[in-house]
């Protein structure tokens, strides 16, 4: 008899909604392991002296994060001043410039130092050697190893800065799972304890 006052739908609807949780639960440890296998690629990457060129694809260059290059960069403008910090640690400017294609397209950023002051400086383009950093806005981004006349080495990329948090991710899915089978099996027990006490 109380099999029969459980309610079919919401039940159904609840164990679906649970069912989804628990997966992306599993999906964020696959994730995790996927993630831990890259940070293993890119500290040995970083470990590496031998030079690779700069890829064009993203998935090319994605496997060659943290490697050094050498390649000639097409420009002629003004710097973008962002967050940074030098070598040291400090906290400053590092300034951006972009490579441009042929045609005039942005191709690839290149981090050419690091400043105290915001102000921008003219980056007319030329030889760039250095480390292949994650990709930015516009794709391939490079931290030069000699930086613009009147600017500081900007800190290189570090492997150990990539977020790992997929771990977390998947416990809150899990947690999620487990509280809203609480949540509906307290309801459920009030709904079939009121039913029992008006039958």
């Amino acid at each position: 008899m109380t099999l029969r006052r459980i309610p079919i739908l919401p039940t159904l609807m609840v164990l679906i909604v649970v069912g989804m949780m628990i997966r992306l639960g599993f999906w964020q440890l696959d994730r995790l392991h996927q993630k831990e296998a890259l940070t293993e690629l890119y500290t040995r990457n970083a470990a590496m002296s031998s030079e690779v060129a700069l890829a064009a694809s993203k998935d090319a260059r994605e496997k060659t994060w943290f490697r050094h290059t050498t390649f000639e960069c097409r420009a002629d403008g003004d710097t973008r001043p962002m967050a940074g910090h030098n070598l040291k640690g400090d906290t400053g400017w590092a300034q951006w410039g972009q490579c441009l294609s042929a045609e005039g397209r942005p191709v690839a950023e290149v981090n050419l130092g690091w400043s105290q002051a915001p102000s921008a400086f003219h980056f007319a383009g030329g030889t760039i050697s250095g480390v292949i950093a994650p990709d930015g806005t516009i794709g391939a981004r490079v931290v030069a190893a000699q930086p613009l006349a009147g600017l500081e080495p900007s800190a290189p990329p570090d492997p150990g800065t990539i977020p790992n948090n997929h771990l977390s991710y998947a416990v809150q899915w899990f947690l999620f799972a487990a509280t809203a089978l609480v949540i509906y099996a307290l309801a459920l027990r009030k709904r079939l304890a009121a039913g029992a006490s008006g039958g």
